[in-house]
């Protein structure tokens, strides 16, 4: 059975943040689907400008549930995240993941919307330095690795760790955890 993992992203991704996990999760055979608040396409932010585009495949409100998926991948970038979080339904897929304690990955300032999903309280995380302080203000234990594995969650800071994020991504997916999570 194919795996599937849900991209849940809107206008000003991290480009390198999305499209790098995103070929990672196709090359080791899961399924990817974007996810985002509005149909068409969403662009990227890259290099302090505007970047590629990728294709919405649904929107937050064709999600019923995450019954349909394996896991939930969040790419970071400061605009994307801060808009998601503004959004009812997409904060409440954020949380349906986390309820079903089906992996989520969150990387740079993507745990913002970990926070928002009242999911962080308790757990280590780790993420852009910028928000650590709202991930402590929202009851994480922050560090400062390259990958933070704690229960079903799964945090990076930046995309210089999308290797070790996307591999950790991928282990969960295939049934692969580890012992530390």
């Amino acid at each position: 059975m194919t795996q599937r993992v849900m991209i849940l992203a809107t206008n000003g991704f991290e480009q390198s943040e999305l499209m790098k996990p995103k070929a990672n999760l196709e090359d080791a055979g899961i399924e990817t689907t974007v996810v985002s608040l509005e149909a068409g396409s969403i662009t990227g932010w890259n290099d302090k400008n505007w970047g590629e585009s990728v294709a919405v495949d649904k929107t937050v409100d064709e999600i019923s549930s995450c019954d349909d998926f394996d896991a939930l991948l969040l790419p970071g970038g400061q605009i994307n995240p801060d808009i998601l979080r503004m959004n009812e339904r997409a904060v409440a897929i954020v949380r349906e993941f986390g309820m079903s304690n089906k992996p989520i990955a969150a990387i740079c300032h993507a745990p913002w919307l970990l926070a928002e999903a009242d999911l962080v309280k308790g757990k280590t995380v780790t993420s852009w330095p910028s928000i650590r302080t709202d991930l402590a203000n929202a009851g994480a234990n922050v560090v400062d690795q390259e990958v933070a594995e704690d229960g079903n969650l799964i945090t990076s800071r930046n995309p210089d760790d999308i290797p070790a994020f996307s591999d950790a991504l991928i282990a969960r997916v295939k049934g692969r955890v580890p012992e530390n999570a």
